[in-house]
């Protein structure tokens, strides 16, 4: 009897061995899905490099001679095709781990996207027509739209399917004017078409610099009190960044200030003999200086928010002051296009 109990006993031990091998390999699954989650969460956020816009240029039109426009077009297309096609690719519609709780790379990304969608629509409405009442590109049509679909669809359609139909757009209009044969698809490299964009990103960057600057808080004079208003509204009122958006703010200015940098640098070589004879080449070049020293390493693991002139430093306000220098020179260079 006895020997008949202990051997109903080894049944018993084995199962419990075995549910405890199961428990062990699923907590050790589960702690190396973690670590992988984690490298790549790493490895995602890395920002994307610089790359050279006339080099590419020549990559997007490699058997085809370089037209006026050519390398702006070729870099609104990389710089999107980058925004898609970096570590990770697009994450700001991520709905699983790493990507869903990543948010300095999508507010990079929203950055970027900003700029390329004002770019697109300075490209429908003003650099592709030689006056207000001409016929908008086909093309352009379809590539304006499209980058201005929201950024957080995951499916039905995604946003990636939207911006790669867009970039698909901006690629037959890139060869169209490339081509000598085709006289439909212009564009017009002008003061007036330059300066049209160029107000939009100076509005752009003055919105950044405020809102970096808003990191530490302050009381501000409500400007918009010196106008007639709806309602009736405070003259001062206080500026002050959620603390929880801090950081988002400011990878949100890098991504539009690295976009920006590749936009202004095609500028100078489409807008060439526009910018010699406004004697505004020079103005062109020290923007994209102050738009490249935005760009530099940040060498702290976490976005600082110390005060102004306190012990530890602040990176947003570090950044206000390259984006304001930046915006300053172009106030400068919009009145330089607009004297005669």
């Amino acid at each position: 009897m006895s020997g008949s109990r202990f051997a109903g006993l080894f049944p018993q031990a084995i199962k419990w061995h075995s549910m405890g091998l199961v428990g062990k390999t699923a907590a050790a699954l589960i702690l190396v899905y973690f670590i992988v989650v984690i490298a790549l969460g790493f490895y995602w956020t890395a920002e994307p490099d610089s790359f050279d816009v006339t080099l590419n240029a020549q990559e997007k039109l490699p058997n085809s001679e370089q037209v006026v426009g050519s390398t702006t077009a070729a870099a609104l297309m990389r710089v999107a095709e980058t925004m898609l096609d970096k570590p990770g690719g697009f994450l700001s519609n991520d709905i699983a781990p790493p990507g869903l709780y990543l948010d300095n790379i999508p507010s990079w990304e929203y950055g970027v996207l900003i700029q390329v969608r004002d770019l697109a629509l300075a490209f429908r409405q003003n650099f592709s027509r030689s006056q207000s009442q001409s016929t908008e590109d086909p093309d352009l049509l379809i590539v304006e739209p499209r980058f201005s679909f929201p950024n957080d669809s995951w499916i039905f359609p995604a946003s990636e399917t939207e911006y790669r139909r867009a970039i698909n757009s901006m690629s037959s209009y890139l060869s169209r004017i490339a081509d000598p044969l085709n006289q439909d698809a212009q564009f017009y490299a002008r003061a007036d078409n330059l300066s049209r964009w160029l107000a939009n990103v100076e509005s752009r960057l003055g919105s950044l610099s405020q809102r970096l600057s808003a990191s530490i808080g302050q009381t501000q004079v409500n400007v918009d009190t010196a106008a007639q208003q709806s309602t009736t509204a405070d003259n001062q009122r206080l500026v002050k960044t959620p603390y929880a958006e801090i950081d988002d703010v400011f990878y949100e200015a890098r991504g539009a200030t690295w976009a920006l940098m590749h936009f202004l640098r095609a500028i100078e070589v489409d807008f060439e003999a526009v910018l010699r004879d406004k004697n505004a080449l020079v103005s062109v070049r020290q923007i994209i200086r102050e738009l490249e020293a935005s760009q530099r390493t940040v060498l702290s693991p976490i976005i600082l928010n110390g005060r102004g002139f306190g012990f530890f430093a602040n990176h947003s306000l570090v950044m206000a002051n390259y984006v304001s220098r930046a915006n300053a020179a172009i106030i400068d260079l919009r009145e330089l296009l607009n004297q005669g």
